[in-house]
């Protein structure tokens, strides 16, 4: 008798790689990793990692990302959204938490979310305390 064997889909990792590029929207349960071109928007429910090389032209929304490469467009976090020292975002970042090393571009606006994953300790008390 054949065993069946069930995988977790939302663990899986989908990779563009360098040299791909892509043109249209892209939707998934599970964490992307973009080290080509996408000119469309990006929902995921995991994390989005854009090397180096990778570029987006649209919006993006996931839970947590780390962005060395570029962003035109906007970018909504529900949780954490780590530029590098290496990334240009071009555009909105709508985000619960951030943090920026020292080189990266950013050129636009940024919108920080309150609740339970957005907002520091510190902030939460003293908007508490008006």
């Amino acid at each position: 008798m054949a065993k069946i064997m069930e995988t977790d889909n939302s663990t899986a990792v989908n990779l563009i790689s360098q040299g791909t590029e892509i043109t249209g929207d892209i939707k998934s349960s599970g964490d992307i990793r973009v080290d080509g071109v996408l000119n469309g928007n990006l929902g995921t429910k995991g994390k989005v990692v854009i090397g180096p090389t990778g570029r987006i032209k649209g919006e993006v929304e996931c839970k947590n990302s780390e962005v060395s490469g570029l962003i035109e467009g906007k970018i909504t976090v529900s949780q954490l959204l780590n530029l590098k020292a290496s990334s240009k975002i071009n555009g909105t970042i709508v985000t619960g938490k951030l943090s920026i090393e020292p080189g990266a571009v950013f050129t636009g606006n940024c919108a920080m979310k309150e609740g339970d994953n957005g907002g520091t300790a510190a902030a939460k008390s003293k908007e508490e305390g008006k």
